[in-house]
């Protein structure tokens, strides 16, 4: 896992006063970071422009300027007139190495376009002089560099009228959440972590907020061999009206290492797996449930037994009963955005849109998380979320490929699984979101192409 955070200006602040480092250094670190990706990918006398704003994130585009020249053929754009200290003084050392500076911009294509208008620090809606340098810069052809994070995205990850539109982000000292909403995941695109002058581990404080990594992935592998089924637990789906899902959740259950799987049902089904039973009742044996895909108002949740680990999904979020399992142990909420909004209201935290969930995703996972800590919530989207108590963990490595109907019941069934075979409710949900959204890397086909059979294949390869 890597640490990630609000803001970094603080930790900047712990360079200065207990390293020593001056604010000159640190830039000169941010630069040469941005420096080392260009000379990595692209020839000498490669045609590069930077368009810098007038602060600090300016100013590490105008360093930038300076350690290209002489080697590229370098292009340096002010936006507007330079006003941070930092800027004036990059600007006074850029026109004594001769760097070319332009008051339009006269081309449509260059190698590298690098973006070091405004950084995390914008707090406003962009004017209509900067929408337009933006969609300008948006336009031209060429390989887009951000510097610390796309030019339109404020601290909070939301969009201030415009944003540009990276190939890569080289973000400085740290990892910060704004980078990872939904809502600007199309813009960050790779992202790159500038070192300033000490490593991570000096710079980096501690914090609630974790990035996950495919190393994080813990796979059910049977090390011992003096095993039966029983020794891998026993996973009742619950079935409701749309017995689809509970077989899709059923099978991925299975085959990521539950010994034993029963679809409860008060039909008799068919067309289901000869490895999966089915009961009318939960088994006796049972060490996990999952329930609510594709249930509707077919079952009563008063019935389910307080003391068995359990996802809960779907159609439960918008019932009350569900709520009087949320003090206990081994829970697992995997809503999308408008289930998570349904939870927020019943719960009495919030009555909000979906449009104002995805625009403050931290802020009510953290609220519905701090009311309810046992509970562990997974909030899904194009960056899933995962909470309990104070701690959130990013899993970024999901794709469109997944939205497609029935990629939720799967995931639902791989949790149920893990939890089934003993794995705890966090470790549970975050290997198998990992799970979830690793495999389809091994996808070979066409990305909309992908069923819930291909993903529960593509599992067992992991």
């Amino acid at each position: 896992m890597l640490k990630v955070f609000d803001e970094v200006g603080t930790l900047d602040q712990k360079c200065y006063t207990k390293y020593g480092l001056s604010e000159d250094i640190l830039m000169e670190h941010a630069a040469s970071s941005m420096l080392d990706l260009i000379e990595q990918k692209f020839d000498s006398n490669s045609k590069i422009l930077i368009v810098s704003g007038s602060g600090n994130n300016g100013a590490d585009g105008i360093a930038l300027a300076r350690l290209l020249q002489g080697k590229f053929d370098v292009e340096l754009y002010l936006a507007s007139d330079v006003k941070s200290d930092m800027a004036k003084l990059q600007l006074q050392r850029a026109k004594k190495v001769d760097v070319k500076i332009i008051s339009t911009i006269t081309q449509n294509s260059y190698d590298v376009v690098v973006d070091c208008l405004f950084g995390s620090g914008l707090n406003k809606e962009l004017n209509s002089k900067y929408i337009s340098i933006i969609e300008q810069m948006n336009n031209l052809l060429g390989y887009k560099i951000s510097c610390d994070i796309p030019s339109g995205i404020n601290a909070l990850g939301q969009i201030m009228g415009a944003v540009f539109k990276a190939d890569t982000t080289v973000t400085m000292g740290s990892l910060k959440k704004s980078l990872f909403t939904d809502n600007v995941k199309d813009f960050v695109s790779d992202i790159i972590v500038a070192n300033l002058g000490v490593q991570k581990e000096l710079y980096e404080d501690e914090t609630d907020c974790f990035l996950l990594q495919k190393s994080d992935l813990v796979l059910p592998f049977r090390t011992e061999q003096n095993k039966h089924k029983g020794s891998f637990g026993h996973l009742a789906v619950v079935s409701g009206d749309k017995v689809g899902a509970s077989i899709l959740s059923s099978q991925a259950g299975f085959s990521f290492g539950a010994g034993l799987v029963t679809i409860v049902s008060k039909e008799n089904l068919i067309n289901i797996p000869a490895y999966i039973m089915q009961n009318k009742n939960l088994p006796q044996n049972t060490t996990a449930i999952a329930i609510g895909m594709g249930l509707a108002n077919s079952f009563d949740i008063d019935i389910l037994p307080k003391d068995i680990a359990k996802v809960f999904d779907a159609d439960l979020f918008y019932d009350s009963k569900i709520l009087d399992f949320f003090h206990n142990d081994n829970i697992v909420l995997t809503p999308h955005p408008k289930e998570f909004c349904s939870l927020l209201k019943i719960s009495g935290i919030d009555d909000i849109d979906i449009s104002t969930l995805q625009n403050d995703r931290f802020k009510y996972l953290s609220l519905f998380c701090k009311k309810y800590p046992k509970v562990v919530l997974l909030l899904k989207g194009a960056n899933v979320l995962i909470a309990q108590d104070n701690k959130i963990y990013i899993n970024q490595f999901g794709d469109a490929t997944l939205s497609k109907g029935g990629s939720g019941d799967v995931l639902s069934g791989l949790i149920g699984g893990l939890l089934a075979q003993g794995y705890s409710s966090l470790d549970a949900t975050i290997c198998g979101s990992l799970a979830h959204s690793l495999a389809i890397a091994k996808y070979d086909n066409n990305n909309y192409s992908l069923n819930p059979y291909d993903l529960i294949e593509l599992v067992k390869k992991l």
